[in-house]
């Protein structure tokens, strides 16, 4: 490293010495301030003034995404962003939108690019502060609190230098205005303020905040979702107040029906969760789970939030029991309890009551054309469009005395008719179907039902009768934006308001339910709840803690852009969640086994190891320490190898925890030449030279199986024809080799301490990753999954 040039060209942009000297004992730091310096003098010459290399130090110091470096310097050096304030807000800009390309356009506005503020709009937004609080400045005197001004007047003038706001408010506080107003001081002026309800007040604060934490849906959860959420409300409508939504319809009976949802309310904030029985929830779903719950929660601070579990039962022919079974354990696990779980099947006889409604309003038809007739993007206009409204109330449902002629009793085939609604929905789409014929039993009405009405039809309507204020849905259903407000209006019933926020992808994924389902069929994955799938259900076999779920969707937060995220910052949150959870246990992966021929005792040794290293008040258990030990394989080799650490020909190892060190005596080989033990001595750590490693070890282990897995698919994007011509069944990491993505370890050692172990505990086996306890696992034998790695390569010590 060039320390000469480097410390010159640090203190060029106006480090001290000594703080150059610092920067440079960090190398991330310095190369990224390196690369900074030498990017903006391209743009600014060889000389880079003070306040300029000091936005760049803050830039390297702070900035944690390298791929925005450029970006944001390029910014700097054209004087874009020229105060402390615009960087933080591009630092934390870079920051919530790690996906490319950035929106340069929102950026400059979010950062204040090109806005400037005069001094004469300072002065204006510090006199209006100071009028503002003219009657509490005369109550207070020279008591009142200067800081408050401070504050409203940045908050006025978000990009304003805060130097020249502070000046302004000092040169009007002692010059101008407040002399003027309260005169000289007097003798009351003097006299210091109590403090005592400063204090009362912090109490207040640090309790509320510990009720957010404790009381919250989800125990551990970062704040950074409900402040999120916080955020979004101020954009949402009021209960009640559904008319000032952009885009909403109103018509003459919209106020009557809001002053009737608001009694029935009493102003309550209602969500819902509406999936489909129809599979398992997957990561996707966890942020619509978080978003509609979390902002029902964030409400019921003020009134009273509530987030119904909805299940979307309308087609009996892909509903099964144990999905609802599912979906309901894993709202819960996610830390969720439903005000109450209803389904669409409860409102069946309402729902076919308004069909005949809108039949008779001359707003929906009868239809003959088949399913592949109103496919594609421009299908024909329905023949039977104007059909008289007394002739598709009898083909719907009316008894006559022709007999029964209508869908509603049987007299139709699947497919030869539908009830069509008339509207034309955003992308195009004309007259969505209503109700289709199906003689799939249903499993809570039984053959009742031989129509079964659709999502188009359903979903407004149900949201309806449970009056739901927010119908928070994915961006996808923004297209049936049109027919949700259509269809509440024609049958002039209450109107919620559909909210669209983005879905959450992962890459090296496949969610789709009918893809799983071809996964299982071509034995690439168990079922469901495949370790290697991003299913909730898998998850949560796989040993990821629901707090590190909710803690990804917090960190993702609330866009209206699709996101789609790389599986290792989910795994990063896990990581977090587990560092501070699993406590610590050892086990052997290739075990090799090791006796120790001077052993210091007659019998096996008590060996004392802490829950977690870090907090060693967070408790202890017991392994023993006998003459036989097993360690990995890999720890051990018979030529040492420049950097090897651990065990060799003169180079001992410590064994961790022990207080012991080992040392190679003999090597024992069988019939086909391979290492079969190893003999070796050993010390206490404290009577010699230290180590130059210590590793991991077990002695009078039990014997487990251990499944390690890896990614599913070879490429980020399974599902793209382009990057995968063959289709996502051709992308799977091929079983055998060094990336597959399932390697079971049938012979792996385990320490004793986890005897007791039951499904789902969690367990971090030092030096190898995070693990969780399978629920294949029985009384003679523990499976353990691989959560995740640890952050280091296991590799190395």
């Amino acid at each position: 490293m060039a320390t000469p040039d480097s410390l010159a060209l640090f203190t060029s942009l106006g480090l001290s010495e000594n703080k150059a000297r610092e920067t440079l004992k960090n190398a991330a730091l310095s190369t990224q301030l390196r690369e900074a310096a030498t990017q903006a003098q391209q743009t600014l010459g060889s000389t880079i003034d003070k306040a300029t290399g000091t936005l760049l130090y803050g830039l390297a110091s702070r900035l944690r995404d390298t791929r925005r470096l450029s970006f944001l310097v390029s910014y700097i050096a054209s004087k874009k962003i020229h105060t402390e304030l615009q960087l933080s807000a591009a630092l934390e800009y870079v920051r919530s939108h790690p996906l490319d390309p950035i929106d340069t356009k929102d950026f400059e506005q979010e950062c204040g690019v090109g806005v400037v503020v005069t001094p004469e709009q300072i002065e204006e937004a510090v006199e209006s502060t100071i009028n503002k609080h003219h009657f509490q400045l005369l109550a207070e005197r020279y008591h009142f609190n200067m800081g408050l001004l401070m504050g409203e007047a940045r908050a006025a003038l978000r990009w304003a230098d805060g130097k020249m706001i502070k000046h302004e408010v000092d040169m009007q506080r002692t010059v101008t205005e407040v002399l003027h107003l309260l005169g000289p001081k007097m003798e009351a002026d003097l006299e210091k303020k109590p403090k005592v309800a400063k204090a009362r007040l912090e109490e207040t604060d640090r309790k509320a905040a510990k009720d957010v934490v404790e009381n919250g849906e989800v125990a551990g959860q970062t704040l950074s979702l409900m402040e999120q959420l916080r955020g979004e409300a101020l954009k949402f409508h009021k209960p009640g107040e559904n008319y000032k939504t952009p885009g909403y319809v109103t018509t003459p009976h919209t106020m009557d029906l809001l002053k009737q949802h608001l009694e029935i309310t009493g102003g309550q904030v209602r969500t819902r969760f509406p999936p489909e029985p129809n599979g398992i929830l997957h990561i996707g779903h966890a942020k619509a789970i978080n978003f509609n719950f979390g902002y029902a929660k964030l409400m019921t601070e003020a009134n009273d939030g509530i987030c119904f579990l909805r299940f979307d039962d309308t087609n009996p022919e892909k509903e099964e029991a144990k999905f609802f079974t599912a979906i309901y354990d894993m709202v819960t696990w996610l830390g969720y309890t439903p005000y109450k779980v209803t389904y669409a099947s409860d409102y069946f006889d309402q729902l076919y009551a308004w069909a005949v409604e809108l039949i008779r309003r001359g707003q929906a038809y009868v239809c003959h054309q088949r399913v592949e007739e109103l496919k594609g993007h421009n299908p024909l206009p329905s023949p039977w469009r104007d059909r008289p409204i007394e002739e598709s109330l009898l083909l719907f449902e009316v008894e006559s005395q022709k007999g029964s002629l209508g869908m509603r009793k049987g007299k139709f085939a699947e497919g030869e008719a539908t009830l069509r609604m008339k509207l034309v929905m955003e992308d195009g789409k004309m007259d969505p179907v209503a109700y289709r014929v199906k003689y799939t039993p249903h499993h809570r009405t039984g053959d009742k039902w031989c129509i079964y009405p659709t999502y188009d039809y359903t979903h407004c309507l149900c949201d309806s009768i449970e009056h739901i204020t927010h119908s928070l849905c994915t961006k996808e259903f923004q297209a049936r934006r049109s027919s949700y407000f259509w269809l509440c209006n024609a049958l002039d019933v209450y109107c919620p308001v559909q909210w669209e926020y983005g879905r959450l992808n992962l890459h090296y994924a496949v969610v789709s339910k009918r893809k799983i389902l071809q996964l299982v069929a071509a034995g690439a994955v168990r079922d469901w709840d495949d370790p290697r799938l991003f299913t909730l259900t898998a998850l949560r076999r796989r040993g990821f803690p629901p707090e590190a779920i909710n803690n990804f969707c917090a960190r993702v937060g609330v866009t209206v852009a699709q996101t789609t995220m790389e599986p290792h910052l989910l795994e990063a949150c896990v990581r977090d969640v587990l560092n501070d959870t699993a406590p610590r246990a050892m086990a052997v992966l290739e075990p090799l086994q090791v006796v120790i021929t001077n052993f210091p005792a007659p019998k096996p040794l008590d060996i004392r190891v802490p829950n977690f290293p870090a907090d060693e008040t967070k408790g202890f258990h017991q392994v023993p320490f006998a003459t036989t030990v097993f360690i990995e394989r890999t720890d051990f080799k018979e030529e040492l190898e420049p950097g090897y650490k651990r065990l060799a020909w003169g180079q001992p190892v410590g064994l961790r925890h022990t207080g012991y060190v080992i040392e190679l005596k003999n090597v024992v080989r069988g019939s086909s030449g391979c290492v079969e033990c190893l003999q070796v001595t050993c010390r206490r750590a404290d009577a010699g030279e230290k180590p130059k490693a210590f590793i991991h070890w077990v002695s009078q282990p039990l014997v487990c199986e251990i499944r390690l897995y890896e990614r599913l698919f070879q490429h980020k994007n399974p599902e793209d024809p382009v990057e995968v011509p063959g289709g996502f069944l051709s992308d799977l990491n091929p079983v055998g080799s060094w990336n597959a993505s399932l390697q079971v370890v049938k012979g792996a050692l385990v320490d004793c301490s986890v005897a007791l172990a039951k499904p789902f505990d969690k367990f971090q086996f030092e030096r190898l990753g995070y693990f969780s306890v399978d629920p294949d696992s029985h009384q003679g034998q523990l499976v353990f999954n691989r959560t995740v790695t640890l952050k280091e390569d296991p590799g190395k010590v």
